[in-house]
């Protein structure tokens, strides 16, 4: 079977019209885009912001007419529209593995790495995170991700408790505890990252030393160690909390943060926190800090 796909960028003001249109001609499904690489960042609840160039991409099946196709969207929008679509043909294939075969065992620090189901990293002496894609973010291809994940690699973890805040997929609860915390608290108001960390977790062996949580969830008491993974305006809304989750001379990891953004994060954090430079990978920062004394 084989599937025809449309596409065509228009101004966020006309997207839902054309959204509409795709899904009233028989569209199976209709996706919208980034057609100019602008970045959307941290919208609020319930606000779902489109680009100002978007992409708007319908798939049909693939024995539609395209001719009727382009013919009944030029009467709807004008013919310049109708002239400006693109179209291909997709030939159906098992879309899950195309993506996983793309997805490769990726080192952190030294001797951390994230594996594919079915794949091995070139080293011997490897601890290995064992993660597929899924539902929920976090794979270790985001800066943000590999940020932390290098963060907890560098650090002793050995018999020593580990809070995940906006635990996502799970990844850097499974990788703390495959370094030798003991155990991992992870916290996701989402219930598709509660459900894939339980499942990552329990992929990796260490679902007994995992504990699985919504997000108002709060421990009884403070942790050594804290690393949140969401972003700055989150964190700096969050930071009486976060701060209340580590334990004096504790350390926190925040990440999430872009280049522009670390300034003023880290300033927030100063006051419960001392905090050190930042790191970089591309365009995204990571903060850590050791928490003060409480007075």
């Amino acid at each position: 079977m084989s599937w025809l796909q449309i596409h065509l960028i228009t101004d966020k003001e006309r997207a839902p019209l054309i959204e509409l249109l795709f899904e009233n001609i028989g569209a199976l499904s209709v996706t919208l885009g980034d057609a100019a690489d602008e970045a959307l960042l941290e919208p609020a609840p319930g606000e779902s912001p489109l680009w100002r160039q978007t992409r708007v991409s319908a798939l049909f099946r693939g024995d539609s007419d395209a001719d009727a196709l382009r013919s009944a969207i030029a009467q709807t929008l004008g013919q310049d529209t109708g002239a400006e679509l693109s179209m291909e043909v997709l030939e159906d294939q098992a879309w899950e593995r195309a993506w996983l075969d793309a997805f490769r065992p990726m080192p952190f620090g030294r001797r951390l790495w994230v594996c594919p189901d079915g794949q091995q990293p070139p080293v011997d002496d490897a601890v290995i995170v064992a993660l597929d894609p899924g539902l929920a973010f976090g794979t270790g291809t985001h800066p943000t991700t590999a940020l932390c994940l290098q963060w907890l690699e560098g650090r002793d973890l050995r018999k020593r408790e580990v809070i995940d805040f906006g635990c996502g997929s799970g990844i850097l609860s499974v990788a703390a505890l495959k370094l030798g915390a003991a155990r991992a608290i992870a916290i996701d108001h989402d219930p598709q990252a509660l459900e894939a960390t339980r499942a990552n977790a329990e992929k990796n062996g260490v679902a007994g030393r995992i504990g699985i949580h919504p997000g108002g969830y709060r421990p009884a008491r403070p942790a050594p160690l804290l690393v949140a993974n969401i972003l700055a305006g989150t964190l700096i809304e969050l930071e009486p909390v976060l701060a209340g989750l580590v334990e004096p001379g504790g350390h926190i990891a925040l990440s999430g943060i872009l280049a522009e953004q670390a300034d003023q994060v880290s300033a927030c954090y100063r006051a419960d926190f001392e905090m050190e430079p930042p790191r970089q990978l591309d365009d995204w920062i990571l903060l850590e800090g050791r928490r003060l004394p409480i007075p």
